[in-house]
């Protein structure tokens, strides 16, 4: 097996286990599956859930596509690759919960090579990562995300997490709002400096702990009363993801420069959300904690150099 169908496998895998733990998560709705081809090269398979008992949409997509070409979001930091043909496998998802107290989650694990397959790659990577944005967070949940982010990447590396961490907080950031998506988690991109094996199992690492991060904070809070001053705060909140995904986000960027599936692509918006003029919160309120707690770079562990 190349090391392409080595890491094809281990993500159809990865899909595939994510939406069985979520849907029995949910214990309601069942995933959608919907095979697609892209005209250009390849295709995916997108699982959507949606109207659930817990989560009122989630997405997971597995895409294989491949080119003639990389599109300008692939080369603008790679000018030496115009050009060269390309193949990209990934998973991405995003989960958007019903009850407010339950965070947003985001994932994304990827493999890319440019250049002749048959002569091998001029050039491969892998990038993803995982993040979290609640929207009436809980120290404790914070906490146990982040250290379920450091335990996947200090086999690795001493300073991997408080790398992607940092790359993570920087990367999700609203720069027209001054503020961070969420509470962060790992994003890393052009992993590829310890060679392929040690480079996929770190990936590995990162895919097998995203249910092991995200889970048990589902289990705890999914059970918490709320009311329409929770569900409409969620719903505005849920605004700044639109804006994040649309303006900023690399995977949305290329997919729609590649020729991707638009509907798999556009899968990670929510279902619901609304925007209002000029808002502020309470002082005092719950919701104004999220904005002067959370919503900033933090050193959630206490492990970093001050």
């Amino acid at each position: 097996m190349n090391e392409l169908d080595q890491v094809k496998d281990y993500l159809q895998s990865l899909q595939s286990r994510i939406v069985a733990e979520l849907e029995q998560l949910d214990g309601k709705a069942k995933f959608k599956r919907d095979s697609w081809q892209r005209p250009g090269g390849g295709g995916g398979l997108s699982c959507v859930l949606s109207g659930g008992a817990v989560f009122e949409q989630a997405g997971v997509g597995f895409s294989h596509v491949f080119g003639k070409q990389l599109p300008p979001s692939a080369t603008k930091a790679r000018p030496e690759l115009s050009g060269q043909q390309f193949q990209a496998v990934g998973v991405s998802l995003v989960i958007h919960p019903q009850n407010p107290y339950v965070p947003t989650t985001h994932a994304n694990f990827r493999y890319f090579a440019a250049g002749d397959a048959d002569s091998g790659p001029a050039a491969w990577w892998f990038g993803g990562g995982f993040d979290l944005t609640p929207y009436y967070p809980f120290p404790e949940d914070v906490l146990h995300w982040h250290t379920v982010a450091k335990n996947a990447c200090d086999p690795y590396g001493d300073d991997l997490y408080l790398r992607y961490k940092k790359w993570c907080d920087e990367y999700f950031f609203l720069k027209h709002r001054e503020e961070t998506r969420g509470v962060g988690g790992l994003f890393f991109d052009d992993v590829n400096a310890a060679g392929f094996d040690e480079s996929f199992a770190f990936l590995r690492s990162v895919g097998d702990n995203f249910l092991p991060a995200y889970t048990p904070i589902v289990r705890k809070r999914n059970s918490h009363r709320f009311g329409d001053r929770q569900r409409e705060f969620q719903l505005y909140r849920r605004g700044r993801y639109v804006e994040f995904n649309l303006i900023y986000d690399r995977g949305t960027i290329f997919g729609l420069q590649s020729g991707g599936r638009t509907e798999s692509i556009l899968m990670s918006l929510p279902p619901r959300v609304r925007w209002e003029y000029d808002w502020h919160p309470e002082a005092g309120s719950a919701e104004e904690k999220l904005y002067s707690d959370y919503l900033r770079p933090r050193d959630w562990l206490g492990v970093e150099a001050g």
